[in-house]
């Protein structure tokens, strides 16, 4: 029971930050650098050394039978800015609406960042018909565009780890994602989509005008997807020989809330409730129970910059293991979703995520110039960290 309840806990105030639970096209955050992805022995793959990616649309993908295109976008420009005044992190949610009169499913998206150089991430949560009284509401009583929005979405939308209420995600090394035939998220009639991204302000902060582009079927056949999250506790203490105020845990995790709020920050303790709690360093995992059976069809993992490897597994230990995704080198510009065979998962199954992380790593990559070594948590910005499995799953 108790697990039970943190993992609602853990679900209900978790970033689900520049992981991409779906694909999506992407640009490097503001800052990086490529030095930490460089492939050994011609494994993996490098992003582009510019320090942004190219916004240039690549062409749409043909429509299939029975598909229509829609695009939501921001109404006007905005400019983010550090909603705490502290740290270099904007998360914005911005209440769309696709004009959706018919109960359809989204069979694919592409996400169009319109000003990469700020652009971190960007995820779509369904807004279905009972909340979206409460997210106008939410809108209209903040000024200027949109909401803050660290961690979730803002609202009461509900779901769980296990179900979150993702349409798709924009996260580098991906581009326009279709989904398998037959298979879609489910967006109800009357339903709107909230966008939520992940201003990086490492390099200044600039205007932003972000779009996505659905498509939508209302083929009533269509097999609905679901989004299975797997975090894992991010707890990497100080080098040997470095020191400051932040290589003390308590006041690093404070630091953390301080920059995204109470309840974001709260994650990492929770982590610890929800997977177990290893001890500090550089590989953490966690290993949850399969309750109820289900289909894998994809998968991804996220990291933020000082990432090194992350590894999903089924069934670890047993005669059944299978490894569904192995990144010995890991790309933070190739995040991008992967589909899978279809991977049957009964009660009593188990998935687990392992990552690998290095504080080696702020010594090469600008953005962490400046800053000082810290104890490192799991948390919302871009130089904080994340260790996070993504698996879009069919269900009885």
């Amino acid at each position: 029971m108790r697990r039970a309840a943190t993992a609602a806990l853990v679900a209900t105030a978790l970033a689900l930050l520049a992981a991409c639970g779906s694909g999506g096209t992407t640009s490097r955050p503001a800052g990086a650098s490529s030095d930490h992805t460089a492939p050994a022995d011609g494994a993996g793959t490098t992003g582009p050394a510019t320090g942004t990616a190219s916004s240039a649309p690549a062409k749409p993908k043909p429509l299939r039978a029975g598909e229509r295109r829609v695009t939501v976008r921001m109404p006007a420009a905005y400019t983010p800015s550090a909603p705490t005044g502290v740290g270099t992190d904007d998360y914005r949610c911005f209440l769309l609406d696709p004009k959706v009169t018919t109960d359809s499913f989204i069979t694919g998206f592409d996400v169009r960042p319109g000003n990469p150089d700020v652009v971190h991430h960007v995820i779509l949560f369904r807004v279905p018909p009972d909340l979206v009284s409460q997210a106008e509401r939410k809108d209209a009583e903040t000024p200027g565009q949109g909401w803050t929005c660290f961690g979730t979405s803002g609202l009461s939308t509900g779901g769980s780890l296990d179900d979150a209420p993702w349409l798709g995600a924009w996260a580098p090394g991906g581009s326009e994602r279709l989904y398998g035939r037959g298979l879609g998220e489910r967006l109800p009639a009357g339903s709107r989509v909230i966008m939520q991204v992940h201003y990086n302000l490492l390099e200044g902060a600039a205007p932003d005008t972000s779009a996505a582009r659905l498509r939508l079927t209302t083929n009533p056949s269509t097999t609905a997807l679901e989004t299975r999250l797997l975090p894992a506790p991010v707890e990497m203490p100080c080098r040997a020989g470095k020191g400051g105020d932040l290589c003390d845990r308590a006041k690093a995790l404070a630091d953390v809330k301080a920059r995204f709020g109470d309840e974001a920050g709260s994650i990492a303790d929770g982590l610890h409730l929800l997977c177990g709690g290893a001890p500090p360093g550089p590989v953490q995992s966690c290993t949850r129970e399969i309750t109820a059976p289900e289909t894998i069809r994809g998968v991804a993992g996220h990291m933020h910059l000082l990432g090194r490897k992350i590894r999903i597994e089924v069934d670890p230990g047993t005669p059944k293991a299978q490894t569904i995704l192995d990144i010995p080198v890991w790309d933070f510009d190739n995040q991008g979703s992967r589909p899978t065979r279809p991977i049957h998962l009964v009660p009593g199954d188990t998935v687990k995520v392992t990552c690998t992380h290095t504080q080696d790593l702020r010594d090469r990559l600008p953005a962490f110039h400046g800053q000082p070594d810290r104890y490192v948590l799991w948390g919302e910005g871009t130089t904080d960290e994340m260790c996070l499995g993504i698996l879009l799953v069919t269900r009885p």
